[in-house]
């Protein structure tokens, strides 16, 4: 393994992955509209849509924000961890697994980018990781 790469992996996982959870709060925010997503989970039975609609909305969209930067990493990437869990027991679970037929495939890769970037430890490339190393200095010297 090239030496130093690990970084540079994790940097480029999380903006992938914070784009796309970008894209989608933004689309349940302005393109859809929460009136409709909330409509929408209704439909689908999702217990108190009009809150889960929310949750929904704003777990991505600042998630993605924060994923893209890396702060707070364990903790958004577990909060989009839920909000894919339920979108799959929702909505794609009988589907099937075949992402063309709406099932839970596409869902399912998000959770394994998701569980990566929680278990690998922080890179020097995130705000996180920036922010304790400039702490522990101060607190060190």
């Amino acid at each position: 393994m090239v030496k130093g790469i690990n970084g540079y992996a994790l940097l480029v996982s999380r903006l992938i992955l914070g784009f796309i959870f970008v894209m989608h709060g933004w689309q349940k925010l302005r393109v859809t509209g929460i009136g409709q997503v909330t409509r929408d989970f209704d439909v689908m039975g999702i217990p108190y849509p009009e809150y889960a609609a929310q949750f929904s909305t704003w777990v991505e969209l600042l998630g993605g924000l924060a994923l893209i930067v890396g702060l707070v990493l364990p903790i958004i990437c577990l909060l989009l961890i839920v909000d894919i869990a339920g979108a799959i027991y929702f909505s794609h679970l009988d589907a099937g697994f075949w992402n063309s037929e709406g099932g839970f495939e596409y869902p399912l890769a998000l959770i394994a980018g998701l569980l990566a970037i929680t278990f690998a430890q922080g890179s020097k490339f995130s705000a996180g990781t920036m922010m304790y190393t400039k702490v522990k200095k101060k607190l060190n010297g």
